[in-house]
């Protein structure tokens, strides 16, 4: 099945307002041969509504980089899936590495946070991925099922389709490492196994993004496998010039 790529840009901990605005232009001016591809940029939950009134009349998606699972009350510093769409937030990461292994987040809380997540109507972008000590060990197929079990175990059956997953193999992110193309390509045809026998047809235009070190001079080789069907783009994103080069990369091979 043909699925549409979307390319993701996970800004992190990195850019001001002021400096998530500049980004807007050199991307607007690319869209047009972009066309082929889908967009989503993640920025700090202050940027979202900027970076939203600066997109504004495009077709990219602007997201927030994660969620708390509650609707409301007293959660100090947190941010509830409604706030996100007030602010004109229409998806959100969950369960990116640096929240499981950085900050602690259990697959319990991940699990929690997609089920909120869905229910407000967002899009989640649901990370999954392998320590180097896992995958040197022989368990990262598992640590992988392991994860999407228990994100989805209460993910109502209607629901679940409309997530994006994002393999990120955590010894790849920010190491200048990646996964080779046929490392991507045994993990996502693993990944869309799962999901098939979890949601049988549905599953079939569920999007599996590669995230990893990914930069323009490797989007290409990745991007031509089997059910990769985008990538969540970190350091490489925080340039425009970077961001735009491997999407049109994406563009590139989709159209082959």
């Amino acid at each position: 099945m043909s699925r549409r790529r979307l390319i993701a840009a996970n800004w992190k901990m990195n850019k001001t307002i002021a400096e998530a605005v500049v980004f807007v232009p050199p991307l607007r001016d690319a869209l047009p041969r972009l066309s082929d591809v889908d967009l989503a940029v993640f920025p700090s939950f202050l940027g979202i509504r900027p970076v939203v009134d600066a997109l504004q009349g495009t077709d990219v998606a602007v997201g927030a980089q994660d969620v708390y699972f509650e609707a409301n009350g007293a959660y100090t510093g947190e941010v509830s899936a409604a706030m996100i769409r007030d602010a004109g937030g229409t998806m959100v990461l969950v369960g990116h590495s640096e929240r499981r292994h950085v900050l602690g987040e259990s697959d319990e809380t991940v699990a929690k946070k997609l089920v909120a997540a869905l229910q407000a109507g967002l899009t989640p972008v649901l990370c999954v991925g392998e320590l180097i000590s896992e995958r040197d060990a022989g368990n990262a197929r598992s640590v992988v099922e392991r994860q999407l079990t228990t994100a989805f175990a209460a993910v109502a059956a209607a629901l679940a389709p409309r997530t994006v997953v994002a393999y990120e193999p955590v010894w790849a992110i920010g190491t200048g490492r990646t996964a080779s193309p046929d490392d991507a390509a045994e993990m996502h045809a693993a990944v869309r196994a799962w999901l098939s026998g979890r949601l049988g047809n549905a599953a079939d235009g569920m999007r599996i993004l590669y995230g990893g070190s990914v930069k323009p001079d490797n989007a290409a080789g990745l991007i031509a496998r089997e059910n990769v069907d985008g990538f969540l783009v970190g350091g490489a994103s925080l340039d425009p010039a970077s961001f735009v080069a491997i999407a049109t990369a994406s563009v590139t091979r989709s159209r082959r």
